[in-house]
């Protein structure tokens, strides 16, 4: 339901218009919010009211009435004056907060039907008829996953509500405890560069207002309810592959996932049979600070070697030597094309055993 601050609100507003005071209370006769201080004690009186079957009632110099919301009593609301106007405010006051509440439960049956969408807990035909009911069209769709370092909290939701959820085209709703999903509609939105932007000002916002380190994972675009299953499966995949082989990278897509996607899904014992067609019996668990710079600094510049030395800040024998030493050592000239790409998708795979065991591990611990 209603928050007691926004219900708060309402009331203030209303008596700023009116001036006169009003009091709302569950059906229950607790009070919930007020635009006076209360002293009287009127808790029997409302239960009395709210099981008598009048909509509104005059007792002891106040206006009673009763809000309803698809015909159940949710609270009970006292326009706290007597006469003619009083009536007429307490009865339109009873009418904005029916509208509101009705407002807030549209919108939460919405993002509950996202909600099921995404996890797929819903019969195609269902789908389609609830979204007729709940008035939400076809449309190109992707959907964002915002997973937050740590455990987030209320900050970094309603910060992304803020930011899409103030119309009624796009979606966010939680399904654990470290992400939000945003489900957003890209009708106007045309190019994959826009997607990233997009991306990107969801890291910047959070990480300025809510002073949280999150990263951000998105799927491919879809036109279909049904299909906004598998577009969150993918922004779900870029945030695990991209976690292995794009570490430094705060934003991923699952477009963009490359080989490391076909890597992350072969099974661990052709990971290892292929580690020693490459390497042999010795394959190396990690290189010294300075090889790992230099391999991928020379990967980074596309086999250059002068603009690599440049970048390293070293004479291009120097480089070539490097180079040398790491051909000696794993018998792979990653000069030449062929050896340089086997070699890369060798550190690949190495990554992904490392990860899957680290996942295993902790597992075991748990």
């Amino acid at each position: 339901m209603l928050s007691n601050h926004k219900l708060q609100v309402i009331l203030e507003e209303i008596k700023e218009i009116s001036r006169v005071d009003l009091s709302l209370y569950s059906d229950k006769g607790k009070l919930l919010t007020s635009t006076c201080e209360i002293e009287d004690n009127l808790e029997g009186a409302i239960q009395l009211f709210a099981e008598s079957m009048a909509e509104s009632q005059m007792l002891s110099g106040c206006h009673f009435f009763k809000v309803l919301v698809e015909h159940e009593l949710e609270y009970i609301l006292l326009a706290r004056a007597s006469g003619e106007e009083a009536y007429m405010i307490g009865r339109l006051a009873v009418c904005q907060i029916r509208n509101m509440v009705g407002a807030y439960q549209e919108q939460f049956d919405r993002n509950s039907f996202i909600q099921n969408i995404v996890l797929g807990n819903m019969l195609v035909v269902d789908m389609y008829n609830k979204a007729k009911k709940l008035h939400i069209e076809a449309a190109q769709r992707v959907v964002f996953i915002i997973e937050v370092s740590g455990k987030k909290d209320g900050v970094v939701v309603e910060t992304i509500k803020n930011l899409f959820a103030s119309g009624t085209r796009d979606f966010v709703t939680e399904v654990d405890e470290r992400s939000v999903i945003l489900v957003k509609d890209v009708r106007e939105m045309g190019s994959d560069q826009e997607l990233a932007a997009l991306a990107k000002m969801l890291v910047d916002n959070l990480q300025t207002e809510a002073m949280v380190k999150v990263r951000v994972g998105y799927g491919n675009c879809v036109e279909l309810l049904p299909d906004i299953a598998r577009s969150y499966q993918e922004a779900r995949m870029a945030l695990e592959v991209g976690s292995i082989f794009y570490a430094d990278s705060d934003t991923i897509s699952y477009s963009n996932l490359g080989i490391g996607r076909l890597i992350y899904q072969i099974p661990t014992s052709l990971c290892e049979m292929f580690l020693r067609e490459v390497f042999g019996e010795q394959v190396p668990e990690a290189f010294d600070e300075e090889t790992t710079i230099t391999i991928n600094k020379f990967f980074e510049n596309n086999l250059n070697i002068s603009e690599t030395a440049r970048q390293l800040y070293i004479h291009r024998n120097t480089l070539v030597y490097r180079l040398e030493r790491i051909q000696k050592t794993l018998g792979l000239d990653i000069r030449m094309f062929e050896d340089a790409m086997l070699f890369k998708i060798a550190l690949m795979v190495i990554s992904n055993m490392n990860y899957q065991k680290t996942g295993i591990q902790k597992e075991d611990k748990r």
